[in-house]
């Protein structure tokens, strides 16, 4: 099959896919991406394009998200464009992100060429982000621009023959006209090649002796350290659990940006926020921000850890919640409905209510103090990822058999028997 897939921060989604994809042998891949630094898979052939346009800080409100995406979108269809001019390249199926409009124009290029859609986010007043946080109030606009902001996904529906979505709660967010047209299915996690390891070791810089499960460490995992993935609660709830557990550690993994809702208007950040406000309560010589690592080490990581906390607000659930749960991690995280779907209380995993940071303290004290009440969690947590999420036995097969049903027989991708 030739393929086309369309991300502008290669792979993202399509990891898995495209490494299985090369694996099997025989298809023709070509990955469109703004992304500078895309990471060199060998067998896929990257092209990065340049968006046509980027809406100004002064943009009107209201059109700014439809107008980057518009400029996104063009340039993605003129760079498909070159793709076939120049080198002759027609795609039989093409894959992408629906959420900055590169999807938009490819039937103006291709109206024959079927597309499969993957969309992540639709945003309204209630029920996600918007209006969570009783600390991040709603202006008189916000309505307005929630229904603009949506313009994107309104138009790809159009644009695409199928969408994906990984959660029937992400499918939910969506309206309802859009669910014939989808079909759910997570992206997959890998859990063969994710397993616990009681043997695991990490070396700290500042620490003489490597870390292993002999230690007292429970680790917070976020790509950024934001409000909307709880790191304000996690550091309001550090002083007690540090205070109630003398000899614990806490590795702290995430970058420093904002990804989602509001950002801090503390010079430092929220980092610096948080640290203003509860620093004086910490005994630091415990706490360990690790920043952004590699994935090998994020593995051993939560290998290592006795209790993971993930926080997040209603919004879109992080691979790496599921990654530590097929490595049998205990997981504390948040009581909102994202969460409830992928891990049940006391079963998979524990819930707490998101604003309570002295509940959220309390648990994690306790499992750290009593982890033989916990041990039945990570192997429920692990099974219920590989009946559910996991990649090579569940995920693929329908993401094959989805694309399959937009192309000719000839074209079809075969499983392994």
């Amino acid at each position: 099959m030739k393929l086309l897939i369309v991300h502008q921060n290669m792979p993202g989604q399509y990891r898995e896919l495209v490494q299985w994809l090369v694996a099997q042998g025989g298809h023709e891949i070509v990955f469109l991406t703004q992304r500078q630094n895309a990471p060199r898979i060998a067998g896929v052939h990257t092209v990065v394009y340049a968006a046509h346009h980027t809406a100004s800080e002064k943009a009107y409100g209201l059109s700014k998200v439809w107008e980057t995406a518009a400029g996104s979108g063009f340039g993605a269809a003129m760079a498909a464009r070159d793709l076939e001019r120049s080198h002759g390249f027609r795609p039989d199926l093409i894959l992408g992100h629906t959420g900055w409009g590169e999807l938009t124009f490819f039937k103006d290029i291709w109206p024959d060429v079927p597309i499969l859609g993957f969309f992540e986010y639709y945003y309204n007043m209630t029920g996600g982000l918007v209006g969570f946080d009783p600390a991040e109030p709603i202006s008189d606009h916000t309505p307005f621009l929630m229904r603009a902001r949506n313009t994107v996904p309104c138009l790809n529906i159009q644009s695409v023959d199928m969408g994906h979505v990984p959660t029937y709660w992400q499918r939910d967010v969506f309206p309802a006209s859009f669910h014939d047209k989808m079909y759910v299915c997570h992206d997959g996690i890998r859990t063969d090649l994710l397993q616990a390891d009681p043997n695991v070791s990490l070396t700290l810089g500042r620490l003489e002796k490597s870390l292993t499960r002999e230690d007292e460490v429970f680790t917070y995992l976020a790509r950024n350290l934001e409000h909307a993935r709880g790191f304000h609660i996690f550091m309001r709830a550090l002083p007690k659990i540090l205070a109630e557990r003398p000899k614990a550690r806490v590795l702290v993994l995430g970058g420093e940006e904002v990804s989602y809702g509001r950002s801090s208007k503390h010079p430092k950040g929220l980092r610096g926020e948080m640290e203003d406000e509860v620093g004086a309560d910490l005994d630091w010589s415990r706490v360990h921000f690790l920043g952004r690592v590699p994935y090998s080490d994020f593995c051993k990581i939560i290998q290592l850890s006795q209790c993971h906390i993930y926080l997040t607000m209603p919004f879109v659930l992080s691979w790496s919640a599921l990654e530590a749960m097929a490595m049998q991690a205990t997981v504390v995280s948040s009581d909102v409905a994202p969460v409830r779907e992928a891990i049940t209380h006391g079963e998979t995993g524990l819930l707490v209510d998101f604003f309570d940071p002295v509940a959220l303290a309390d648990q994690v004290v306790d499992v750290l103090a009593n982890p033989q009440a916990y041990t039945h969690l990570g192997p429920a947590a692990r099974a219920s990822v590989i009946a559910r999420y996991d990649f090579m036995t569940r995920c693929l097969p329908e993401h094959v058999q989805q694309m399959n049903a937009l192309v000719p027989n000839a074209c079809h991708i075969q499983m392994p028997s």
